[in-house]
């Protein structure tokens, strides 16, 4: 059996909750919004990996230290 290298875990404002759902490579939420399409996706092969999709033409992806170096760099003190 593979290995479970990351768990994921979805909840909403309807009181709707999933979790534990096991992964060993990745894992994407999808989010409808419309016709719009909101995914995020974690691949955790060698680094962590993250995607940020918003529609079929705005696209983010790099390291979780990126990630987080660019959400760091939004905050005006």
């Amino acid at each position: 059996m593979s290995e479970i290298r990351m768990t994921g875990e979805v909840r909403t404002d309807y009181e709707c909750e999933t979790t534990g759902m096991p992964a060993e490579r990745w894992g994407e939420a999808v989010f409808k919004i419309g016709e719009e399409e909101l995914v995020f996706e974690v691949s955790v092969e060698k680094n962590v990996i993250v995607a940020i999709m918003a529609g079929e033409d705005a696209m983010w992806k790099g390291t979780l230290e990126g990630l987080k170096q660019m959400l760091k760099s939004q905050i005006k003190g």
